[in-house]
């Protein structure tokens, strides 16, 4: 273990922060504790960081509802912005540093760190500098879904410039990210919401719109294809979306990727068929000749500095629903929990 330095300016003994300690809704499941302990000695590869902002993500409460207590005892979420108050020997930050980044959920299950916090420590590969012009705020909500978006794209679709792409669930925060790194790469983008964010997503460079509510999109889908069919599907919504998987050949080209931010089925019969016609049903049995793949994002700290990159350059923007006070990081989750956020949700935390 490595102390904290000298140098460091001085931290007061105990903060403020959000803690898990019960399976549940985040009502039932968080603790405000105001008599935490600021760390002191922070593991190798790590750094320590005053909060500024921190942003909610749908996994948060998920984990909350679904995961076992002793799985539970941590500060909550994951994603902030802030500020390097002790670099802890490592050679790309120093006391001062305006920073973005993540707790990944392994770290913070081994450590008991979150983001809803005053003080946590991160490992120094999820976290990069914070784009120039770009306050805390917004920079918070950036980490987790614009990595998700940047690897679903580049790492797992192997989107090239003038291919196609269809991302269900256009105005998810995951989604925002996809359109514009697909535009900025230079790709025909499809993608689906609500009729109300019709002008909203066209405007951000969407070349052809789905309204969900009028009819299931993968009937739409293959009711009328693309002239072309599509080179990749991202399902950014966070559901298990089987139907559009199931029918994907009608759309999808035979050497094209369905990627998903990670469906989470509701009931056994939904999990059920998502196992069976996901990752059971062999092919001459009927099963999709498709390939069907997860986004698990490495490297976080490298892509946030790609991302930090587009952002300065006007490629990509940050886009932010409503932000809450640090008392009121209940009512926060009561708006995730709403669904339909165009953005982030955020929690100031300084």
């Amino acid at each position: 273990m490595a102390s904290t330095s000298a140098s460091t300016p001085s931290l007061p003994p105990v903060q403020t922060v959000w803690r898990i300690v019960r399976s549940g809704d985040p009502a039932k499941a968080l603790v405000k504790d105001e008599n935490a302990p600021v760390p002191k000695k922070i593991p190798k590869g790590y750094v320590l960081v005053k909060i500024q902002a921190a942003s909610l993500n749908p996994v948060g409460f998920k984990l909350m509802q679904l995961a076992p207590n002793s799985f539970l005892q941590r500060v909550a979420e994951n994603d902030f912005a802030g500020e390097v108050v002790d670099p802890n020997g490592e050679p790309r930050f120093k006391i001062g540093d305006q920073v973005f980044g993540t707790i990944p959920i392994p770290d913070s299950i081994k450590t008991g760190q979150g983001a809803l916090a005053q003080y946590s420590y991160a490992p120094a590969k999820s976290i990069a500098h914070r784009p120039e012009g770009i306050p805390p705020n917004e920079a918070s909500g950036i980490p987790i879904v614009a990595v998700t978006a940047h690897a679903a794209l580049y790492q797992i679709g192997k989107l090239e410039a003038g291919q196609r792409i269809f991302i269900n669930g256009g105005t998810t925060s995951v989604g925002l990210y996809a359109v514009q790194i697909a535009k900025a790469l230079g790709c025909k983008v499809y993608a689906s919401a609500s009729g109300k964010n019709e002008e909203f997503l066209r405007n951000l460079g969407v070349d052809e719109f789905y309204d969900y509510t009028k009819q299931p999109i993968h009937e739409a889908l293959v009711q009328n294809p693309p002239s072309s069919k599509f080179d990749v599907i991202l399902e950014a919504v966070g559901n298990a979306f089987v139907p559009l998987y199931t029918h994907s050949e009608a759309y999808l080209a035979p050497n094209g990727a369905y990627i998903s931010v990670g469906p989470t089925p509701h009931g056994l019969g939904e999990t059920l068929s998502l196992l069976w016609n996901v990752f059971l049903r062999p092919k001459w049995a009927g099963g999709t000749r498709r390939r069907f793949k997860f986004i698990i994002p490495s490297k976080t700290g490298e892509l946030l500095d790609e991302i930090a990159k587009m952002i300065t350059d006007g490629k990509v923007k940050p886009f932010i629903d409503s932000v809450y006070k640090f008392d009121d990081v209940l009512s926060a989750y009561d708006k995730i929990l709403i669904g339909h956020a165009r953005g982030k949700i955020v929690v100031e935390t300084a």
